[in-house]
């Protein structure tokens, strides 16, 4: 299949982007590999496509004691290669395949704001954010609780462009894990759940984190610092999953609970080990 009719533009720098923006109502390519075949099948049919590739100071990632800054174009696979941010490497590896990690970016992942993808789940456990930039200047940025809207649909509004997502690092004692099953190896998953677990000097839980996909329109954020050994009953009370050809409604809540216990388990695992 082939895409409608567009018009091409190839911005040089971030103000050539977003002044275009400006003028232009369309889609920015940056990896293109959700944009793309959704433009094949005709389920999107922008007028201007705003390919940002060449733009520059978009594929830099900046890391510091307080978590990583991961700029537009940054590849999947680059921000896997630096090890910059453990649970952000460890999602990336369960984002679909090599090829598709080589030219998917991070930050497009996250404006997509697929329910089921992993990324999106990353951002919100953490508290981290995006930033978001409009021509004239104007720069915001919007926290993951206000960023993911819906299915499909961010905080990005038109004539914006997504430059960087900001996601905090992890702090002392703490550990993470994410857990996910899917029918094969590269597919969205059924479902799954990040969590992030800090532990006090006595080894106790201090804080502990889930952000569940799949189940929901949104990543759905659950703290079960207070019965984190409940954590299955919590997060089953708390999603809101959907049915489809590939799995029930009633098999994907069952599903997340068993993985929010998984995961709990194994962040309060990796904390204990970060604290020895």
């Amino acid at each position: 299949m082939k895409p409608p009719p567009f018009e091409y533009h190839a911005p040089r720098d971030l103000d050539e982007a977003l002044r275009t923006l400006a003028e232009v109502r369309g889609k920015v390519l940056a990896g293109g590999q959700s944009l793309i075949p959704m433009l094949n099948m005709r389920l999107a049919a922008p007028g201007h496509l705003v390919d940002i590739n060449r733009v520059q100071g978009l594929a830099i990632m900046e890391a510091a004691r307080d978590g990583v800054r991961v700029g537009a174009t940054v590849r999947h696979s680059q921000a896997e290669r630096t090890g910059a941010h453990p649970l952000l490497g460890r999602a990336l590896r369960l984002v679909a395949h090599p090829v598709i990690r080589n030219r998917g970016t991070v930050v497009g992942s996250l404006v997509h704001a697929d329910p089921a993808a992993e990324l999106p789940a990353v951002l919100a456990v953490l508290g981290g954010s995006v930033r978001v930039a409009r021509w004239q200047g104007q720069v915001r940025d919007v926290g993951a609780e206000e960023f993911f809207v819906g299915p499909m649909e961010s905080a990005v509004q038109p004539g914006e462009l997504a430059v960087s997502a900001y996601f905090p690092a992890l702090g002392p004692r703490t550990g993470a894990a994410f857990e996910e099953v899917a029918r094969r190896h590269g597919d969205y998953a059924l479902a799954g759940v990040c969590a992030v677990v800090t532990l006090d000097e006595d080894g106790r839980v201090e804080t502990a984190r889930l952000a569940c996909i799949g189940v929901g329109p949104v990543p759905v954020v659950v703290d079960v610092t207070e019965s984190p050994a409940d954590a299955a009953r919590i997060v089953r009370d708390r999603v809101e999953p959907e049915g489809d050809i590939h799995a029930s409604a009633a098999y994907r809540r069952h599903l997340v609970g068993v993985l929010a216990e998984r995961a709990v388990r194994n962040a309060t695992r990796e904390a204990e080990a970060r604290g020895a």
